[in-house]
């Protein structure tokens, strides 16, 4: 798997939304200050985010004071989910996506070395993305910020 710069800037964006979440009354974040605090082009992150918005992850308020707010508690919104929206599968083959499954080539493909590492690599990643929430993400950031913790890992 490599995340695009589509799903890297994504991901910013949400755990940018996710920090802002609850510290800025309503939640609501105007997309130039993503922008400016994330050094994304905008015109780059007005479709990343309407791609979130029509999978339902955030909405949108118009108008005076308008911008983007995630649709469900930062908690409940995993990584896993969003690189998914935004760049598909996790598998580094697609003969271990359970998303875009697809043969391969193998003589045998229940016993192909290539393929049992890939499910492994695959299975590795899924569980980090799946098993963290924006909400873990913007703890640690915020812990990082106020020199309560280091960036190494979260142990699982």
């Amino acid at each position: 798997m490599r995340l695009s710069k589509r799903g890297e800037y994504g991901l910013r964006a949400m755990i940018d939304l996710a920090l802002w979440d609850g510290h800025q009354g309503d939640g609501v974040v105007q997309i130039k200050e993503i922008c400016e605090r994330e050094k994304i082009p905008t015109k780059f992150l007005e479709q990343i985010l309407l791609t979130l918005k029509n999978a339902g992850l955030l909405h949108s308020k118009m108008g005076v004071g308008g911008g983007y707010y995630l649709a469900r508690p930062a908690v409940e919104i995993s990584l896993g989910h969003i690189v998914r929206i935004l760049d598909g599968p996790l598998a580094p083959v697609r003969c271990v996506s359970q998303m875009a499954y697809e043969p391969c080539g193998c003589p045998d493909e229940q016993s192909c070395g290539l393929r049992l590492a890939m499910l492994d690599v695959r299975n590795a990643i899924a569980d980090i993305l799946d098993n963290t929430s924006l909400a873990d993400v913007a703890a640690r950031v915020e812990a990082v910020r106020a020199g309560q913790a280091d960036s190494q890992p979260i142990d699982r």
